[in-house]
Formats: C-alpha cells, sequence, structure tokens
C-alpha cells in the first residue's frame, strides 16, 4: 500500500496509538490453533504457518486471507520455511518427519524420513537444492531437496537441537542446541568446524547474516550473541532481556524476541529500540482512588501490587510490593503522603507515597480485608473484612482503637464520615450501618505498640463502637458505601442493580438509582455532593445527579466488570478500575457533543438525537478504540484514539480527498 496516500487525504480520521506496546501490527490473522512457526516468502507476497492443528498453512500477505491448507503431518507443526524463489514449502514436525510442498498447488512433493525425534527447525538453502533439519534426536542432517536423499548426519550436539540455518552461500550450516552450545558445520562435507561455547542456557535460535560472516544466537539464559563466523570469537554479548531469547535474525541490526522485544546495532553492541513492558497492572484491577491535589492515582490489583501513577500522562510512578496475596482497596490520605492498602493476605498497610516505603503492617483481621479508608483528618484507617468486623485504627502507630461487630456477614466496604466522627460500612448480609466512633478513648493495651514504623504491630483490647443505624432496602449484598460531604447522606451500591440514597440522620431511603444491568460494585459522591459516580459489572460508569435522580452521563470502554470508581477532588474527572486490568480518567464535565459507538458497536454515529452514521471500524479496532471522554487508559493492552475534529466523514465524506 503506498505510504503517501494521506498527501491527498487531509481530512480522514486520524488513529494515535495511546496504550499497550509501541507498535501495532500491519494484519492479524486468526488461526484456530497455537502457531508454533511462521515464515515470509521472499518477496513478502506470502506467510507459511506451522500449528499445534498439524497444518501447515499459506497466508495472502496482504490481507489475511488463507490461500492453501497443506495437511499430511499427524502431530504439531514445529518449523516451516519458503525457498529462495517461492516454488516449495518445507516443515518439520513432532511426527519425526520432514515435508516438501508446492507452495502453488499445496501437493506434498516429498517426505523425508531418517529422523528418530520430533523435527524442530528446518531451512532451504539459497540456491534450493537442500535442506537443513535439526531435531530433538540430537542430529541435524541434510537432504537433497529434489530427491529427498539423505545427504549426511551431521553428529556431535549432545543434547536437542533447537535450530539450524545455512549460510548465504550455502557453504556452512549453523545449529544451536539444549547442550548450549553453537556448531558451525561444513555443508559438503559434514565436518563440525567450530563450536562456539558461552551461554549458559539453551540455545533456542541460530542465523547467519547475510554476507556469512557473523552469527547470531538467542538463548534462555536471557541474552543475545554475535560471533565471528570464522574465528568462533564472541563479539558481542547483549543483554537486556527480562525472559527467555526464543528467536533472533541478523543483518545491520539485530533483532531478537523474548518477553519483551529488542533491535541492536551489531557493530556496537548498543540497544537502538526496545519495545517498553506492557504499561499497567497484570491482573484486574479492584480498587483505585485520586490523590486529594488530583495529580496523582493510586491502584490496587489481582496482581498483588500497588501502583501510584501520573493522572495526566498515566507514567508509574511508583510500584508497592508487600501484600501476598489480591490488593482489594486502596485509598490516599488526604495530605497525600501516604496510602493505606487492604488485601485478601488479610492485612492493612501503610506506605510513603514518596519513597514507596512500607511503614507498617496492621493484622487483626482473620478472614480478606475488602475495603480501607482514611478519616478526614489522617489520623485513623478504617478496614472492613470478610470476617464480618470493621476495625479502626491508629495511623501514626498501628495500633488496633476499636472493633464494631453487628455484621452477619462479610464487610464490603467502609467509610468515614467528613467530621471522622461516624463510619458507614456495607455488607453481605445486605445491610448499611452507621456506626459512632467518637470516642477519643485510647485502646486498651496500647502498651502493646510496636517500634514504629519499623516492625509489625499487633494490637489487643480494642474497644468496640456503637451502632447508631441499620438502612435496610437493598436485597441483596451491599458492595460500597460513602458518605456526602457534608455528612448529610449516604450512597450504597449493590449486588442488586441499584444505587441507593439515604438521609445519614434518620436512616430514611431518599432515593433509588435504576440503570445498570448488573451488580453495583462502586460509588462515591463528588466533592460538591451534587453528583454519584457508579460502577458496574454491565462494565459502565454511570454519573447521575443527586438532586434528581437522573443519568447525567454514561461512559462505556472497559470490557469487563468495572470494580471501583471515584471523584477528582474538583469534579471534572472520574477514576475507574476494571476486571479488564485497565485504569482509565474520564471528562465528566465536558459537553456531550462528541461521537458515540452504535449499539452493534461498528458504527461511529453522531450524538443523539441525530445518531447519523460517521464511519464504519472493524471489530478488530471497535475493541481497542477508546471512546469519547476517556481522558486516560492506563494498560498493558493496546488502545487507539480516533480524532475526527478535522475530517470530513458522514455526508461529507467526499471532502476527504484533496486533489
Amino acid at each position: 500500500m503506498s505510504r503517501t496516500w494521506k498527501k491527498r487525504f487531509f481530512h480522514v480520521p486520524a488513529f494515535v496509538r495511546t496504550g499497550g506496546e509501541d507498535s501495532l501490527p500491519l494484519l492479524t490473522i486468526w488461526v484456530e490453533n497455537n502457531v508454533i512457526s511462521a515464515a515470509f516468502s521472499s518477496d513478502g507476497a506470502r506467510i507459511v504457518s506451522g500449528s499445534w492443528d498439524n497444518s501447515v498453512r499459506v497466508w495472502d500477505a496482504s490481507t489475511g486471507a488463507e490461500l492453501k491448507r497443506l495437511d499430511g503431518h499427524f502431530e504439531s507443526v514445529q518449523s516451516v520455511a519458503f525457498s529462495n524463489d517461492g516454488t516449495h514449502i518445507v516443515s518439520g514436525s513432532d511426527d519425526k518427519s520432514v515435508r516438501v510442498w508446492n507452495a502453488s498447488t499445496g501437493e506434498e512433493l516429498k517426505k523425508l524420513d531418517g529422523h528418530s525425534d520430533s523435527v524442530h527447525s528446518v531451512a532451504f538453502s539459497r540456491k534450493g537444492t537442500c535442506i537443513v533439519s535439526g531435531s530433538w534426536d540430537n542430529s541435524v542432517r541434510v537432504w537433497n531437496a529434489s530427491t529427498g536423499a539423505e545427504l549426511r548426519k551431521l553428529d556431535g550436539h549432545s543434547d536437542r537441537i533447537q535450530s539450524v540455518a545455512f549460510s548465504n552461500d550455502g557453504t556452512h550450516i549453523v545449529s544451536g542446541s539444549r547442550d548450549k552450545s553453537v556448531r558451525v558445520w561444513n555443508a559438503s562435507t559434514g565436518a563440525e568446524l567450530r563450536r562456539l561455547d558461552g551461554h549458559s542456557g539453551w540455545v533456542h535460535s541460530v542465523a547467519f547474516s547475510s554476507d556469512g560472516t557473523r552469527i547470531v544466537s538467542g538463548s534462555d539464559d536471557k541474552s543475545v550473541r554475535v560471533w565471528n563466523a570464522s574465528t568462533g570469537a564472541e563479539m558481542w554479548s547483549l543483554g537486556g532481556h527480562y525472559g527467555w531469547v526464543h528467536s533472533g535474525a541478523v543483518g545491520a541490526r539485530v533483532v531478537s524476541d523474548s518477553d519483551n522485544k529488542s533491535v541492536r546495532d551489531v557493530s556496537t553492541g548498543t540497544e537502538l529500540r526496545r519495545t517498553r513492558r506492557p504499561n499497567g497492572h497484570s491482573e484486574s484491577v479492584c480498587s483505585v482512588a485520586f490523590s486529594s491535589d488530583g495529580t496523582r492515582i493510586v491502584s490496587g490489583s489481582y496482581d498483588k501490587s500497588v501502583r501510584v501513577w501520573d493522572a495526566s500522562t498515566g507514567a508509574e510512578l511508583k510500584r508497592l510490593d508487600g501484600h501476598t496475596n489480591w490488593v482489594h482497596s486502596v485509598a490516599s490520605s488526604s495530605g497525600g503522603t501516604r496510602i493505606v492498602s487492604g488485601s485478601r493476605d488479610k492485612s492493612v498497610r501503610l506506605w510513603d507515597v514518596s519513597t514507596g516505603t512500607e511503614l507498617r503492617v496492621m493484622n487483626g483481621h482473620s478472614g480478606s480485608v475488602c475495603s480501607v479508608a482514611f478519616s478526614g483528618d489522617d489520623t485513623r484507617i478504617v478496614s472492613g473484612s470478610w470476617d464480618n468486623s470493621v476495625r479502626v485504627w491508629n495511623a501514626s502507630t498501628g495500633a488496633e482503637l476499636r472493633v464494631m461487630n453487628g455484621h452477619t456477614e462479610s464487610v464490603r466496604s467502609v467509610a468515614f464520615s467528613s467530621d471522622g466522627i461516624r463510619i458507614v460500612s456495607g455488607s453481605d448480609d445486605k445491610s448499611v450501618r452507621v456506626w459512632d466512633v467518637s470516642s477519643k478513648t485510647e485502646p486498651i493495651g496500647s502498651n502493646n505498640y510496636s517500634f514504629w514504623p519499623f516492625m509489625r504491630y499487633e494490637s489487643r483490647g480494642a474497644q468496640a463502637g456503637v451502632e447508631l443505624k441499620r438502612l435496610d432496602g437493598h436485597s441483596k449484598s451491599v458492595h460500597s458505601v460513602a458518605f456526602s460531604r457534608d455528612d448529610a447522606r449516604i450512597v450504597s451500591g449493590s449486588d442488586d442493580k441499584t444505587v441507593r440514597v439515604w438521609d445519614a440522620s434518620t436512616g430514611a431511603e431518599l432515593m433509588i438509582l435504576d440503570g445498570h444491568s448488573e451488580s453495583v460494585h462502586s460509588v462515591a459522591f463528588s466533592n460538591d455532593d451534587t453528583r454519584i459516580v457508579s460502577g458496574s459489572g454491565d462494565k459502565s460508569v454511570r454519573v447521575w445527579d443527586v438532586a434528581t435522580g437522573a443519568e447525567l452521563r454514561r461512559l462505556n470502554g472497559h470490557s469487563d466488570r468495572v470494580r471501583s470508581v471515584a471523584f477528582s477532588s474538583d469534579g471534572t474527572r472520574v477514576v475507574s478500575g476494571s476486571l479488564d486490568k485497565s485504569v482509565r480518567v474520564w471528562d465528566v464535565v465536558a459537553p456531550i457533543n462528541a461521537w458515540e459507538l452504535s449499539s452493534h458497536g461498528s458504527w461511529l454515529i453522531s450524538p443523539q438525537p441525530h445518531n447519523q452514521r460517521l464511519m464504519w471500524m472493524p471489530q478488530e479496532v471497535v475493541k481497542i478504540l477508546n471512546l469519547p471522554y476517556n481522558l486516560l487508559n492506563i494498560s498493558s493492552e493496546p488502545s487507539a484514539d480516533v480524532q475526527i475534529t478535522e475530517s470530513r466523514i458522514g455526508p461529507a465524506w467526499v471532502a476527504c480527498y484533496t486533489p
């Protein structure tokens, strides 16, 4: 496809990459089973692949259309390659055979038997007259590509062969093995010319440079090594991978494949480019919160980590490790200097934001800690647990101040009133309860304090709290509760799919907000108490008017349940965390005049009431597309924005082209 087409099409929509790894694929070909090996034809027009489903397939490299399916192997196909002229394909399989195919017709031309174990690597010589194969029988074999006759067997490796390749002139063969060595052979005589030692793990991939002067190898030892092909001297050891290196190729630069990917200059060994580690949690995000000044976001995840992010750029500022199980809840202190987290490991942990240091661990709960929160003055922490209790802790010493028992099932959510006098809790027992914690009495046994902040503290003899109100109305588990800023109201979200607003003084139910089609997992008031935000199992984030109960906004984009939501202190943004492993930031004050996705999710449409079709997009694009008002997507998965402000789409599409 011409790369200059945009010069004539100034007004087409622009797609901007905003997440995941550094580069998006030009083409994705979906195959029914795991693909083990793939290779281009020399002209780049076709791709051949080998799979666990025992098949060899040929694809159009421009469209992804399947051109041929080559069946014959009866076990997984481990390696495939085109001949240089593109007329033939060779494949190696766990069925111990090497097979040669007509690339145009798909006809099997030859079956080369001789190996006594799986064939893991095959390649043609540049002229196409010979084939080399490497096997788990520890041997390298050379075959006549026309007759299928075995020309020679190269013995020397003491363990399985993982990779083989010809030099461009066909005079040499290189092999890599699980015996940790790279070996160079004379292709005509089969003589071993040299053994290249240096790797401390299995060698998975080997290749010659195009001029035959260098060899590259990749290994389980996480290194890529470049060797002088004539002398066997190691020229460079290119470290930097944080996973096993499975594949490599060499020219003026070396590209290597691992859990990350890097490109290096062969002459200097300098890393030219590395695809960065994915930015985001590796498991579901259970809890999110803004810092009081709105500049940072804190999140907790099933990956056991607490992370701090720049709220504008999405850059990871800190990763707080210490929990030994899922992190269910996080909260930021009003002063912004500390973070508290609660985990399935039954602990409550306090962290220093600037250093990432764990200040103390508060033990006492006998079940998972589902929810944590600071008091408004940051002097106390409240936690709710699967052990049915609500506990209050001294934030400075870690001492347990109170234990409130009353709920008959797990406590899912807790929060302080702004004045710190009351706590609200929500439980699997379907109730919302309000507790008086106004007493300033220190706990019995206060001389049990630890050597703060370096020692863990377990208290004994904490006081009980007084239950002021029990708010009944939900018909299923209550997942989230919060006080309004003025402490006059309480909001709750439940498995019964409703958001409910209560009078905090009388306990009267003021309002039921219906709209979510699945459980409501999280609720919060804006700081000015005019709006409520909710996150649900229906994957949506919704904003409601407190005065009328009207749904003001519905923010779609998450691909799995939304577990946590929160307003920024100025009320302009909402942060959400989801089981889809992402943290998203939304603009909740911008005028609602942007495009939307149609109900079936393939068309961009203009806002209601017009609903005019603007542009069609394939589902592959829709899946990674950030919807309007999504300011930031912190995720390990790829995402993209579409910019249509200056485009000419819909009825004006003809204006896209400029002669």
